[in-house]
């Protein structure tokens, strides 16, 4: 299975990409960072991060996409940029039909470290050590991308926090058939 994790935001869209399956080492195919001119009106920001999220799409092909879910800060620029920005990473999907997931930044730390308050740079440590890597990956948003894409890799489906599809992420067959298999079960 291939993951793309977005740590989204309007200066610094961290992007990470890796395979595996749940319960076994994760591989690194790509990491980086889509970034804006801050000089720019947001529109033009926020489309250029789009073209950059279309780019990682189209070339590594994931199997699911996950993001990091928005919390509330004090400053409220940034988190209106952050949320327009996942936005626009889960339209992109969505319009593949690749399903979505929205993790919550203390799920992925612990999902990675073991402990949902760790600092970036103990998520970075693990990341290195979880991937094999020879150096860090940096900036923390791309460590951050890549530990998304790990902790929706190893969370097992159906339990208490897994990772959730977007609405609207299955075509009108896919409900059809899920309802059916789901009458099925009811009936046996």
């Amino acid at each position: 299975m291939r993951v793309l994790g977005v740590d989204p935001g309007l200066t610094r869209c961290g992007l990470g990409v890796v395979d595996g399956l749940p319960g076994r080492r994760a591989r690194l195919v790509a990491v980086g960072v889509a970034r804006s001119p801050v000089d720019d009106e947001v529109d033009q920001r926020l489309l250029t991060i789009e073209a950059q999220l279309e780019e990682w799409l189209e070339e590594h092909a994931p199997d699911a996409v996950a993001v990091e879910r928005v919390f509330a800060q004090h400053n409220v620029r940034t988190v209106m940029g952050t949320a327009q920005v996942a936005g626009l990473a889960m339209v992109a999907a969505a319009r593949r039909r690749i399903p979505v997931a929205l993790h919550t930044p203390s799920e992925v730390k612990a999902a990675v470290t073991g402990n949902g308050r760790a600092e970036k740079a103990q998520v970075q440590t693990m990341v290195q050590r979880l991937l094999g890597l020879e150096e860090l990956p940096r900036p923390a948003d791309a460590a951050d991308a890549l530990a998304l894409a790990i902790c929706h890799l190893w969370r097992p489906a159906g339990a208490l926090g897994a990772p959730q599809r977007a609405p609207g992420s299955m075509t009108a067959a896919q409900r059809a058939w899920a309802a059916a298999e789901q009458a099925a079960k009811r009936r046996a």
